[in-house]
């Protein structure tokens, strides 16, 4: 789906193929049955099952980023249902003309990650990052992708000093997530030939990524440089794409439903077997395990489409969340932009404690301990702080009125 996409919402959320711990600088110390909801009419613009979805992964993504349990790649594989539901709002937009539609979601993608860029770009810069000799001109024009992200852009694995706020590191957990943007640009800019082919040839269109992993993913064909890292992202979730083509076009309902679950089944025990079988330094990591983790996507994926209801409303149990989920869908874009440098930001704010009187003292021991824990409590609110500061380029980029915190409110007033 696009960024900033439907009446309300941006379904973006995500992480790199290798997870972007954030690691502390080594100077620092660290009921009752309730009443089904409401079908969403057809053809109305909300499914508040696909934005529950959404927003559960951007904050899987952000504990995955914190903490870096490698087990949350199985448990819910954010990536690949990100993907999923951006394909199915794709075939939905496809409806129009196909130019237009590229057109929209290229200008609602790119105004956002203008604004990252704005300021991260100087910062790499100010502290040491220099061109490279040996890539003459073309160092520079890969710098392109920072407005135009058809390649993952460049970023210095190591930049500024140890003993500073921001660890060496801090370019590639910044900068390094922003491989999610080019997979989409890629997906969008591909999504009217492959909708085609799709309804062609849906299960051969649907399966073929699986097949390309198989040989690019594994090393069996090694594509070399950036160019095959994108393919290999391209293969990896192209799949839970085309599966969103397939729940937007109605083929899912078409098939038992004994059916599909078994055959997700059977995909996810694949994925297990051959990810034991190629467990990484961070075990079962399957952001680095190619042909495990589009097979898991996939069924996983299949099953969420499978079983999905359709919410006009969030169900009783969960209406509470229900503003929280509006606004993580109005700004899926910025959270995923800048949650990993707003994650690098708590340790040094939760480091002050050690200054304040007693607490240092009596409570160092504890802060210490549970400075992970914290840095998730601290870190939502400087979130709440980006969206408020830059969360309306969303808006702008959408050709909408900026707003500072759409979280459905206002609209719920009206």
């Amino acid at each position: 789906m696009t960024p900033a996409e439907q009446s309300y919402g941006t379904p973006h959320a995500d992480e790199r193929t290798m997870a972007l711990r954030v690691v502390r600088p080594a100077a620092t110390v660290p009921a009752a049955a309730e009443p089904a909801p409401a079908p969403a009419p057809a053809g109305s613009g909300r499914d508040r099952y696909l934005d529950l979805l959404r927003a559960v992964a951007l904050v899987r993504v952000v504990i995955f980023h914190l903490f870096g349990w490698a087990w949350l790649t199985v448990v819910f594989p954010s990536m690949g249902v990100m993907f999923a539901l951006a394909g199915s709002l794709m075939a939905r937009s496809l409806a129009r003309p196909a130019w237009s539609v590229i057109r929209s979601r290229v200008r609602r993608l790119l105004p956002p990650m203008w604004a990252f860029a704005a300021v991260v770009v100087p910062m790499v810069f100010l502290l040491g990052w220099k061109p490279v000799r040996e890539e003459g001109v073309w160092w520079f024009l890969k710098l392109g992708c920072y407005l135009l992200p058809v390649g993952t852009p460049p970023f210095p694995w190591e930049n500024g000093s140890e003993g500073g706020w921001l660890e060496t590191s801090w370019a590639e957990q910044a900068i390094g997530p922003l491989w999610y943007i080019r997979a989409y640009l890629w997906f969008v800019l591909a999504s009217p030939l492959l909708l085609k082919a799709f309804r062609k040839l849906p299960w051969v269109t649907l399966l073929a990524p699986l097949g390309l992993t198989a040989v690019i993913g594994t090393g069996l064909v090694t594509v070399p440089g950036a160019a095959g890292e994108g393919l290999v992202d391209f293969a990896v979730f192209g799949s839970c794409w085309i599966l969103g083509f397939a729940h937007h076009d109605g083929l899912l309902r078409t098939v038992p439903r004994y059916l599909a679950v078994s055959l997700a089944a059977m995909l996810m025990a694949f994925a297990l077997w051959w990810g034991a079988h190629h467990l990484t330094e961070e075990g079962w990591n399957l952001d680095e395990i190619p042909l495990a983790q589009a097979t898991w996507s996939l069924g996983f994926c299949m099953i969420l489409l499978q079983y999905a209801p359709s919410w006009r409303t969030l169900p009783p149990r969960l209406a509470g969340w229900d503003t929280l989920v509006t606004l993580a869908n109005n700004r899926a874009v910025t959270i995923y932009l800048w949650h990993n440098m707003l994650l690098m930001a708590t340790f040094p704010l939760i480091d002050l404690l050690w200054d304040v009187p007693w607490v240092g003292d009596h409570l160092g021991t504890y802060i210490e301990r549970a400075d992970n824990a914290l840095a998730l409590i601290v870190v939502w609110p400087l979130i709440g702080l980006a969206i408020l500061a830059v969360g309306w380029v969303e808006d702008l980029a959408a050709g909408r009125r900026p707003r500072l915190w759409p979280n459905g409110t206002a609209r719920a007033r009206s």
